[in-house]
């Protein structure tokens, strides 16, 4: 028999099986709400989409430098100054193949096979997944109401006391349970970090969706972390597959030379298309009220359907439920939702595989007319 390698046998993206499912459902009978993917309902703003067919008309899309072309980079670096007063280098920048894109790279530029790196359960399921695949051991923190489903500096001491940790993936606002970290909070982690010599990973991509102020910057408080963001989610740009970087300096050629080999550069199109998005934030801020909005339409209304134990949602545009009153069996009772209603949301053994049994996401960032009909249909199905 043919050798099938061990780093290919990794867990699935477990939504992504939800939503193929809900588009075999939604071919045939066309009543699908999309509850289960973080990807919003609004297309790129106008001035992107302006701007990618400018450069269909005048550009041939060859390859660009592989850490992307100046222009965007440049564009990011203003960015950071304008959002958080930064000042980043654009020699420290690079734009990637999405936010995926940069945990690939991040983590083969900082990591050997073997090392471990800690992140929070419940958490986004591919930090894990692609960590094993590449033969780094994830260390998974079991995070709690308490701590808003964040790690803190006595989780990770207590894990690096059972084996030194190697590194920290850290989500504000997370995916799944939407909850920020303070500036206070994010700067015990950095310095827990930076006195072990543990690598920080700062995943940003959710900034700019927030609901009681501005998420903060790994960028500003630690100069050799990891800030990973993309322009799927605020930027409304979930299939342009563009994300960036803020590279620590003694990482930054490493990351070259792995882009140069992995993905030769970054899709052509959508870094010119990218450029314009920073002038297109009172779109982009108008989606974001449509966020706001929804989210507190789901916090009136799931509780009053059965879904009463919600995880604060202080940012993203997710709510996660511990549904342990009504299932056992989160995979099931997804399936049976989306069979019985309609209503596609995500099981919690993606994010949590000890206790996502009993619990279970949904994402917000449909449109509002989508989010009252998903309550109407829930309250009939609870009834």
């Amino acid at each position: 028999m043919i050798k099938v390698a061990d780093r290919g046998r990794v867990s699935p993206f477990i939504v992504m099986d939800v939503m193929r499912a809900a588009n075999e459902r939604e071919a045939v009978r066309g009543d699908v709400i999309h509850l289960e993917v973080g990807q919003p309902s609004t297309g790129a703003p106008r001035g992107v989409v302006e701007a990618a067919k400018a450069a269909m008309d005048g550009d041939a899309l060859g390859y660009t430098d592989s850490l992307g072309i100046p222009a965007l980079r440049e564009a990011i670096a203003g960015h950071y100054r304008d959002w958080y007063g930064v000042d980043v280098p654009v020699g420290r920048i690079a734009v990637t193949t999405g936010s995926s894109g940069g945990f690939v790279l991040s983590f083969l530029s900082a990591f050997d096979p073997g090392d471990r790196v800690a992140t929070v359960a419940p958490g986004y399921p591919c930090y894990r997944n692609i960590l094993g695949a590449f033969g780094i051991e994830p260390v998974i923190l079991e995070g709690s109401a308490a701590d808003r489903y964040q790690p803190t500096p006595a989780l990770l001491e207590a894990a690096h006391r059972e084996a030194p940790l190697d590194g920290l993936i850290v989500a504000s606002p997370s995916n799944p349970t939407g909850t920020v970290l303070g500036g206070e909070e994010f700067r015990a982690i950095s310095d827990w970090c930076a006195t072990r010599q543990v690598r920080f990973i700062s995943d940003e991509i959710y900034h700019g969706i927030a609901y009681g102020g501005p998420a903060p910057t790994a960028a500003a408080i630690d100069p050799d972390a990891v800030v990973i963001n993309s322009f799927s989610k605020y930027f409304s740009m979930t299939g342009w597959r563009l994300g960036w970087m803020i590279v620590p300096p003694d990482l930054v050629r490493a990351v070259e030379c792995l882009a140069q080999n992995l993905f030769i550069s970054p899709p052509t199109l959508s870094q010119r298309a990218a450029v314009a998005a920073f002038d297109c934030h009172e779109e982009c801020e108008a989606n974001v009220a449509v966020y706001r909005r929804n989210r507190a339409l789901l916090l009136d209304g799931l509780p009053a359907v059965g879904f009463d134990r919600l995880a604060p949602a202080d940012g993203a545009f997710y709510l996660y439920a511990d549904i342990a009153g009504l299932t056992n069996d989160s995979r099931d009772f997804c399936a049976r939702m989306l069979s019985e209603t309609g209503i596609a949301a995500t099981p919690g053994v993606d994010f949590d595989a000890a206790r996502g049994h009993a619990q279970m996401r949904f994402s917000y960032c449909a449109a509002t007319a989508d989010i009252e009909t998903a309550l109407e249909r829930l309250a009939r199905w609870r009834s």
